[in-house]
């Protein structure tokens, strides 16, 4: 028996005017998943518990068994995790974001944030900034008085490690849920540190916005990656070994070192796929190659994470979010259960959702995400497509954490 988990990151929705009143899955084109919901199961499952910040750190935490409330302190070091960055007793991680504020010769504070990624940068040019940022003298000299580092990485998302840092009472803003909004109340804020991290961000505005990089990228019709922005603070982190908890080895396949990061510190494997990016343009066959590669070498679990629909959705995309949940549909699920059909592999697979991604704000929210669980032995004879609707007439998981994985692995009571 082989087990498979898909994520579509952020695919799940409210109703969008633009589509009639549906949501992208109700709209999308999705016949290999509605195929199988038909044949399995739908219902619906919280991965955000209530009183954390709603997002794929704390939902994947739970979709692969770990209680958020026991071992989240924060998103940046699971990402760390994911380059092998120790962070030492009294370091603190951040995530880095490259961003994109409006031009023009306002005050810091009353610029607008255009783009959480930088207006999707590409990883050589995102490294040629940050690297160039670290190493300006007047950036180097603030850095330096402030104890931070960065750990360069190939997209919009670095890893900065501020060494003997204070961050009690510090409140720092994801930039995706506030993109086209003025950057001044959404600034870092609670405690002195947050004023030196503040400092360093409107000091990198003034050397990145006329960069060679930024100004190319203008003339070319992108916004310029003229800013860095820190937020998903935290301490370091220890997680379950995933093996001895379910008895099942496995591998993760994804392009976001969020996912890398939660992999390796709960003792998965992870699958590197050239041409994997996060974006619309990912290489959807190769992790499709990858992960069925990995069950005839013998894992028992394989996890692909596609980040495209919630990329789309926070880059007001409409029409890519739906090309992303159409291609996950055509691109990774059809050809994922061909596959393991072929080769005679008795199977059970889950694809959800990790949090909604609303077209609405652009941003997050942790209500309840739509589950399909096939079994290739059983024709459960739902007769649902798969689609919010769908699973909130179904069985309802409050729990992620708790459910998910037992249910996959039929450890579940239920």
């Amino acid at each position: 028996m082989k087990y498979v988990l898909v994520i579509g990151d952020g695919m799940a929705d409210n109703p969008v005017p633009e589509l009639g009143g549906k949501t992208p899955l109700e709209y999308a084109k999705i016949p290999n998943l509605d195929a199988l919901a038909g044949r399995g199961e739908v219902g619906a499952v919280t991965n955000c518990p209530k009183g954390l910040p709603p997002g794929s750190d704390t939902a994947i935490l739970s979709i692969f068994g770990n209680d958020p409330w026991k071992c989240y302190t924060g998103r940046s070091p699971l990402e760390a995790a994911a380059t092998g960055i120790k962070l030492n007793a009294g370091d603190v991680s951040y995530r880095c974001n490259m961003v994109a504020l409006e031009d023009g010769d306002k005050p810091y504070a009353e610029k607008k944030i255009l783009s959480h990624s930088g207006g999707s940068i590409d990883g050589r040019e995102s490294i040629s900034l940050i690297e160039a940022l670290f190493f300006h003298p007047a950036f180097m000299a603030a850095a330096r008085a402030a104890g931070m580092s960065v750990n360069p990485a190939p997209s919009f998302r670095h890893i900065a490690v501020q060494t003997g840092a204070d961050i009690t009472g510090i409140k720092l803003i994801p930039p995706h849920d506030h993109l086209g909004e003025v950057i001044g109340p959404i600034l870092p804020s609670g405690c002195p540190n947050a004023d030196v991290l503040r400092g360093l961000m409107e000091l990198s505005n003034r050397i990145l916005d006329h960069h060679p990089i930024n100004e190319e990228r203008r003339s070319e019709g992108k916004l310029p990656a003229n800013g860095v922005w820190f937020w998903a603070e935290g301490t370091g982190v220890e997680l379950e070994s995933f093996q001895s908890k379910y008895h099942k080895k496995g591998v993760v396949i994804s392009a976001v070192p969020l996912c890398h990061g939660i992999a390796r510190l709960s003792g998965l494997d992870v699958e590197l796929v050239e041409g994997a990016t996060g974006e619309l343009d990912t290489n959807y066959e190769g992790k499709v190659e990858h992960a069925v590669r990995a069950l005839e070498r013998g894992a028992d679990f394989a996890a692909i994470h596609v980040e495209a629909p919630d990329e789309c959705t926070h880059n007001g995309d409409l029409k890519g979010k739906l090309q992303a949940i159409e291609w996950l549909d055509s691109r990774v699920v059809g050809p994922l259960t061909e596959a393991l059909s072929s080769r005679g592999f008795d199977y059970r697979l889950l694809v959800l959702s990790d949090h909604k991604t609303l077209t609405a704000t652009r941003g997050h929210d942790g209500d309840p995400v739509p589950f399909l669980l096939y079994d290739s032995r059983v024709d459960a004879q739902s007769g649902l497509p798969y689609n919010e609707k769908s699973g909130a007439s179904g069985r309802y998981l409050p729990d992620g954490a708790a459910a998910l994985m037992p249910m996959l692995f039929e450890q579940d009571k239920t």
